[in-house]
């Protein structure tokens, strides 16, 4: 399954999930072809992206929160953020019970801090992108044995961080700061004072909560907004790394970016901008590629990732579908097992 623009389907792809109207309603449903006709009427409808079917062998992929959970919680969410924004603060409070419905949900999984897990792109969606980062940051706090009350403080955090998005009234998917004008890029750039103003006469959220929200654009070197704080608290520094990277693969404030390129970016810029040693923690169960990318090896064959290595995260097991001269061919290959062959380019 790969995310792919409606402007760029042909009319012969395979639907890979459900596309839903704004009432929730199913317009076409998972597995019917996208014949021409349905493509003009997404394009009618003003939906960007769709979720396809590929050809790609059969994969194992690991993720945090099963599809139909990351689904049901996404659409709590909207729910309770696109009616309750302007008035009824109090009904947001429904919140910390869904924070506390994922924790449980990762922590009912195996072997939690132990999994590598395989986190790919998907479509500026504000809500996903706040389900996405409260599992993110649940996984890192589960790893650093933190007590409960804070996991449960980030977790709530998380789901609420950018509440002040709903107050723009600006246009920013996929958009990075350049394409922004001097008084747009300014706009959004508070978008964590209208999220932490809504919410700061609230008791029924903590104070930490409360600066997470604040604070999830500040970095350790003073470059981030809005206040350009460098005495952040650990908590903080955990929903940065985590919020830094979903908004790169998701194209949130930003232009969209693959997985090994954010991954990239947490690396170079750690201890600078963000806390190494969060950033380790992050990294060492974010697969670098996830399982069904295609890829390229150094050798110039061209091939799917089947599943990953624990420990290794940037070596996973390969499914080699052409050889260097363009041949069909079908061969597994454990990139741990060898040191001269390795991934040289991500392919989608």
């Amino acid at each position: 399954m790969k995310i792919c623009r409606v402007d760029d389907l042909t009319g012969t792809e395979i639907l890979a999930k459900d596309v839903l109207t704004p009432e929730y309603q199913i317009l076409l449903s998972e597995g019917m072809p996208l014949k021409q006709e349905y493509v003009e009427k997404l394009r009618e409808l003003e939906i960007k992206e769709v979720y396809i079917r590929g050809d790609e062998p059969n994969t194992k992929s690991v993720v945090i929160l099963r599809r139909e959970l990351e689904e049901s919680f996404k659409s709590k969410v909207r729910n309770i953020l696109e009616k309750y924004t302007y008035s009824h603060n109090e009904k947001l409070e429904e919140l910390c019970q869904m924070a506390d419905h994922i924790i449980t949900n990762i922590l009912e999984e195996d072997r939690v801090v132990e999994q590598i897990y395989d986190i790919r792109g998907r479509s500026s969606d504000i809500y996903e992108h706040s389900i996405s980062i409260c599992s993110l940051a649940t996984v890192v706090a589960l790893k650093m044995n933190l007590p409960a009350k804070k996991v449960h403080d980030i977790g709530v955090s998380c789901l609420l961080h950018d509440l002040g998005m709903r107050y723009l009234p600006i246009e920013y998917a996929d958009r990075s700061p350049e394409e922004l004008s001097e008084t747009e890029y300014a706009e959004y750039k508070k978008h964590p004072i209208y999220g932490y103003t809504a919410l700061r006469g609230e008791n029924w959220i903590s104070n930490m909560s409360k600066n997470m929200i604040l604070y999830h654009h500040e970095r350790l070197d003073g470059s981030g907004y809005p206040l350009k704080a460098t005495d952040i608290s650990e908590e903080c520094r955990i929903i940065q790394i985590c919020d830094a990277f979903d908004e790169m693969i998701c194209g949130i404030g930003c232009k969209r970016i693959k997985v090994y390129e954010a991954v990239e970016y947490l690396r170079k810029n750690k201890d600078i901008k963000f806390d190494g040693r969060i950033v380790d923690i992050f990294l060492e169960f974010t697969a670098v590629y996830p399982a069904g990318s295609t890829i390229r090896t150094n050798e110039g064959e061209l091939a799917i990732v089947l599943y990953q290595n624990k420990e290794f995260p940037d070596r996973p097991v390969l499914r080699i579908i052409k050889d260097r001269d363009g041949n069909n061919v079908d061969i597994v290959r454990d990139l741990v097992e060898t040191d001269e062959i390795y991934i040289e380019e991500a392919m989608d």
